[in-house]
């Protein structure tokens, strides 16, 4: 059966490529070094395609068709869409895709009862999927990507529980449904807290993506659920924040493991609290209590 050998998350900020140069020293720093690890982790797990679960910022369905998850299919993905490159201010890349992976996917998750859809048309992306591929180099990586766009804009939307309900059918699809010995790595992207475009839109609750960040390292999930509501997202940042559902899915995933922060930094011109993290994937660790919980 194939295996989930590396599990990460992290923010999608658009700053964070074209702003870059222009942040503070010790933000410039964090983040380095923080995406600098998830390269090295993503380089050295051998994988065989990465499923990244992001967000949809409206740019890929229309607002009264939207589907819980979009899955792209197509043979190679490529960004980032023409509409976003000034102001994202990075160059274009391309990433081999894997059709027969995203194609069971789809028919998985389909089969237990998730709303999904699927492109076989390149998808658009924007911050969602470039920022991570281009900071983690997943382009030279020789790693082939699976693209699951997440809705978390337009309600109703799955909440923390059903996202970890979800997470776990997808563990499941992986460990049924896909090619034997594939190495799949899961890289969730979205949040932390922000509110684009709204009356707090510099605003970042530090307080909150710290609180947050302590809860995952914890690796109390029971705990998680109860305290991570879509309601206490949107107090952290309405329409930004809800974005870490993709990481709560990822959770689901996976089950309970060790969780390492690796780097969280807040700079008020990138709009969003950035943080990154990678749990423990050592077959069966002590305390694990997997994706059947």
């Amino acid at each position: 059966m194939a295996q989930i050998s590396l599990a990460v998350a992290a923010s999608h900020a658009p700053g964070l490529i074209g702003m870059f140069d222009v942040a503070p020293e010790q933000s410039q720093r964090v983040v380095s070094s923080a995406y600098g690890e998830l390269a090295r982790q993503i380089r050295e797990a051998d994988l065989d395609v990465i499923i990244m679960i992001a967000n949809d910022h409206m740019a890929n369905n229309r607002i009264r068709e939207y589907p819980d998850f979009v899955v792209g299919l197509a043979p190679e993905h490529r960004g980032p869409a023409e509409f976003f490159k000034d102001w994202l201010g990075c160059g274009e890349y391309a990433v081999p895709g894997r059709p027969d992976v995203g194609t069971e996917i789809l028919n998985g998750l389909s089969r237990r009862g998730v709303r999904v859809t699927a492109s076989r048309e390149n998808l658009n992306f924007d911050d969602n999927v470039s920022v991570p591929v281009v900071k983690t180099q997943i382009e030279s990586s020789g790693v082939a990507l699976v693209p699951i766009l997440q809705n978390v804009t337009v309600p109703p939307f799955p909440d923390q529980d059903r996202c970890y309900e979800i997470g776990r059918h997808l563990a499941e699809v992986i460990r049924e449904d896909l090619p034997d010995d594939l190495r799949v790595g899961l890289f969730a992207t979205g949040g932390m807290s922000h509110e684009p475009g709204g009356v707090r839109d510099f605003w970042i609750d530090e307080d909150f993506d710290r609180w947050f960040l302590g809860l995952l390292s914890n690796g109390d999930h029971d705990k998680v659920l109860r305290e991570i509501s879509v309601d206490r997202l949107e107090e952290a940042g309405s329409g930004g924040t809800g974005e870490l559902l993709s990481w709560i899915l990822v959770m689901g995933a996976i089950g309970e493991r060790r969780c390492d922060v690796l780097g969280y930094t807040a700079w008020d011109q990138w709009r969003c609290g950035i943080g990154t993290v990678s749990w423990d994937m050592t077959p069966d660790p002590v305390g694990a209590k997997g994706g059947d919980r």
